[in-house]
């Protein structure tokens, strides 16, 4: 594997970070403190291919390459953790309508998606169901020419404003997944405000009390709902969210630097205590090493390779963990204001905790990487 990319690839990753550097950064704390990002900004994003990245071109999506993908989330990630959330929330939810849709839907709703005009959101996570996702309680039933769903899932990112929901359900343990329109009678939503991190993501809590709708808003067949549709999701968003990670680490790296030399204390600049020298020894080191390991994710994941499901979880665990310990490190050096809303790196510090429970929690993936090696050494 050449880990060189291509001139296509430098000039995607340098309009991305114009792009964030121009639209994103100098609004993010905002949108953090308004716990809001315009509709027009995710517009805007949507009408460079960003939020198409994983839907084929006839759909009129961008359909990049898996390194592009992931460069296209770090750079993002540098300039706001949420709203690359976002971007990956729609390729969560439009992965399950590319891969497992039928003729109709992919027709009806991937252009939509690709372009902006309809917001698309992923509604696994349940009030009692987080990790555990085999167990979700949400329920549906077959009446007539419709399907009912009962139940309620939480922490919804883009719940507030989505036009579309992929949502997964149960009927005696048969796990499904079905589109609901916003709107649809029975369905209601509840704002969720005020959380630790990725605050720009508009979360909400989502009810369905008789929700009715068409037989033919199945996504796939009954029973393929989450060993399928969700799996491939998750493996997708789990891929972006490492990339995210390296992004927000970037960031805070980018941060300390510029503050340790501007920051006097003890009558020299920080940069020339070895001791902040050695913190910014090891940021440097975990971002790099971080960026290296989604690179040979994304590599496997591009050739087919069966290994990619694997090293992508080692791909997120590592680079979630990674984060914390970047944006802490960075927290520190800048003392007491890095504590202030006035430096962005308290924000990044929220930020990368939520990067350890989203797409899996970090204990989660302690066990599945370990059981995923061991599985192949038994072969």
């Amino acid at each position: 594997m050449e880990l060189k990319l291509s001139k296509e690839q430098l000039e995607f990753q340098n309009e991305c970070r114009a792009f964030v550097n121009q639209e994103v950064i100098p609004f993010a704390n905002k949108f953090d403190k308004e716990q809001y990002i315009p509709v027009e900004l995710i517009r805007k994003i949507a009408s460079r291919g960003c939020l198409s990245a994983t839907i084929p071109k006839k759909y009129g999506g961008s359909e990049l390459d898996m390194i592009t993908l992931g460069l296209l989330h770090e750079e993002f990630g540098r300039g706001y953790a949420s709203v690359q959330n976002i971007i990956t929330v729609f390729g969560m939810a439009s992965q399950g309508i590319v891969r497992f849709g039928t003729k109709e839907q992919k027709q009806k709703w991937l252009p939509k998606i690709a372009s902006g005009e309809t917001i698309a959101a992923f509604a696994l996570t349940e009030p009692n169901i987080g990790s555990n996702i085999n167990r979700i309680e949400t329920t549906y039933t077959e009446e007539d020419e419709a399907f009912v769903l009962n139940g309620r899932k939480k922490w919804t990112t883009l719940g507030q404003i989505a036009d579309l929901f992929l949502v997964f359900a149960q009927c005696n343990n048969v796990f499904s997944a079905f589109l609901v329109e916003n709107g649809t009678p029975g369905f209601t939503i509840k704002h969720i405000e005020d959380v630790l991190g990725l605050r720009g993501n508009m979360l909400a809590e989502l009810e369905f009390n008789g929700c009715r709708i068409p037989k033919s808003n199945i996504v796939g067949k009954q029973g393929i709902g989450i060993s399928q549709v969700a799996a491939f999701s998750l493996d997708l968003g789990r891929y972006t969210t490492a990339w995210g990670c390296i992004g927000l680490g970037q960031a805070c790296l980018e941060a300390s630097l510029n503050y340790v030399g501007k920051r006097k204390q003890f009558g020299v600049y920080l940069k020339e205590h070895q001791l902040i020298q050695k913190m910014i020894t090891d940021m440097i080191v975990d971002v790099k090493a971080a960026r290296l390991v989604c690179f040979n994710a994304g590599y496997l994941r591009e050739t087919c390779d069966p290994q990619f499901i694997t090293e992508t979880l080692i791909a997120k665990y590592y680079a979630s963990t990674m984060v914390n310990k970047v944006a802490g490190n960075a927290v520190q050096i800048h003392g007491a204001n890095g504590c202030s809303s006035d430096y962005h790196v308290q924000r990044c510090m929220r930020d990368a905790k939520i990067m350890e429970i989203i797409e899996g929690a970090t204990q989660i993936y302690e066990t599945q990487i370990a059981l995923s090696i061991l599985r192949g050494l038994n072969q």
